[in-house]
């Protein structure tokens, strides 16, 4: 029995992935697909800038600033460019925002498309895969300067460790090891993480690290944003763990981020590296 409200292709068995059903039904409703106005669709297009991800013992910590650019305007103070992918990642964006926010829907979805299909998470080395596919079919839009180069961070059950992987705007994918960061502001973001981060760090030390790494990308680099201490904007953070996907509250962002600002008034190019 049929069911006349929806198309055969609905009530047919096919693909675990939710991007490649699409693909077939609505083409036109992936980002990839869009046609550009004539023009530099670049220049007005909002872009979000540094995200910042390290592991720790038994879990990541995956963080970005807040500001958006439209080449030197400020187009907004308060984007939020960490999401949650499923209950175990999450994924930072960099990169043309609008395409970003829709390609992580698009992940979100197929991820949970992938466990309705087959009753089973997908690994996180299968989640990599998924999103590199993603960015891969949005190197059209690349090539004409929209691209988007995410940040993916999760807890892998299987190997029960944090784990980080990076790509290119060709969907190349990276493993990195310990932390990574990626956007306009990540040489400066790294730079501090190498100075900062130990493998001994515990959650808090190291959300503080990223909260450092941050602070001293938006020192540098004028399309990352610091912490706003008037307006009382913070970067969004979100660690996760055998526990699963938790975001800080910005009352607890704060917290450390005002600790952060006061140290740098004592010694503004921040902590040294440990000795030991």
């Amino acid at each position: 029995m049929t069911d006349a409200r929806l198309p055969d292709a609905y009530l047919t068995p096919g693909t675990s992935s939710f991007s490649d059903f699409l693909a077939s039904v609505s083409p036109d409703l992936l980002p990839s697909r869009r046609v550009l106005p004539p023009g530099d669709a670049a220049a007005l297009a909002p872009h979000g800038t540094t995200i910042v991800a390290a592991t720790f013992p038994g879990g990541v910590v995956i963080a970005g600033d807040r500001r958006a650019t439209m080449g030197n305007v400020i187009a907004q103070r308060d984007i939020e460019k960490v999401f949650p992918a499923d209950e175990y990642s999450a994924v930072g964006i960099a990169g043309t925002a609008g395409l970003a926010v829709e390609m992580v829907r698009l992940f979100q979805t197929e991820l949970e498309h992938y466990e309705k299909i087959e009753g089973t998470t997908l690994s996180m080395d299968g989640k990599a895969n998924r999103l590199s596919a993603l960015i891969r079919n949005n190197l059209g839009m690349a090539m004409q300067g929209l691209a988007v180069v995410p940040l993916f961070a999760g807890y892998d059950p299987s190997q029960e460790i944090g784990r980080i992987f990076s790509y290119d705007v060709t969907g190349g994918r990276y493993e990195e090891t310990a932390f990574h960061s990626v956007g306009s502001g990540s040489v400066f973001a790294r730079g501090a993480l190498k100075k900062l981060y130990r493998d001994d760090l515990d959650q808090g030390g190291t959300v503080t690290a990223v909260v450092q790494a941050l602070y001293d990308a938006a020192d540098d680099d004028s399309a990352t944003g610091g912490p706003d201490l008037f307006r009382r904007i913070f970067p969004i953070v979100s660690v996760i763990t055998a526990e699963g996907h938790t975001r800080l509250s910005q009352d607890e962002v704060a917290t450390v981020a005002d600790a952060v600002v006061a140290s740098r008034m004592q010694r503004p190019d921040g902590p040294s590296a440990p000795l030991t």
